[in-house]
């Protein structure tokens, strides 16, 4: 029989509680052998895990970073190589361009002075043509006025021989 106690408030049995806690403290043991410490172990590897995955992603951002910045920064001085080579070329066309300008001037200079050259040689023996042509036209006239009596006669003469040479 249940060992009974004088004056219990509420008819409390005190052996019952007991044996409820009891039960209370077996089932909690259980359960927190069962599956609060495996569901614990479970969440805390889970966690692991993501705290894993989230260090390697962190990790591989920041290579990729990294290699963006070398990528950025090859590509910025094979910006500046291109400015360089663009630049040098300007530079070589320029010369080039002053060069074959320098080269065009002294031949046209060249040109000019031979032509000078042979116009004047080329004026020097008409003067000479024309002297040599005045000089047969005078002696021609002048023959002609000893030779002839007249003049006036010759001087006309002398007249068509000067102005048949401009007509031809």
């Amino acid at each position: 029989m249940p060992l009974q106690l004088a004056a219990v408030p509420l008819n409390i049995d005190w052996q019952q509680v007991l044996l409820h806690v009891l039960n209370f403290v077996i089932l909690f043991a259980g359960l927190w052998l069962l599956l609060y410490k495996p569901v614990r172990s479970f969440m805390q590897k889970r966690r692991e895990h993501y705290e894993k995955m989230d260090a390697d992603a962190n990790a591989k951002n920041a290579a990729a970073e990294e290699k963006k910045a070398a990528y950025e920064q090859k590509l910025a001085a094979a910006d500046a190589e291109a400015e360089d080579k663009r630049r040098a070329a300007e530079r070589a066309a320029a010369d080039y361009e002053a060069e074959k300008r320098a080269e065009a001037d002294a031949f046209a200079k060249q040109v000019v002075s031979d032509a000078r050259r042979d116009a004047a040689q080329i004026k020097a023996q008409a003067v000479s043509e024309a002297r040599g042509e005045i000089a047969d036209i005078v002696s021609e006239a002048v023959g002609k006025v000893v030779l002839e009596d007249s003049t006036s006669e010759a001087y006309d003469q002398f007249l068509d021989a000067a102005s048949a040479p401009a007509e031809k």
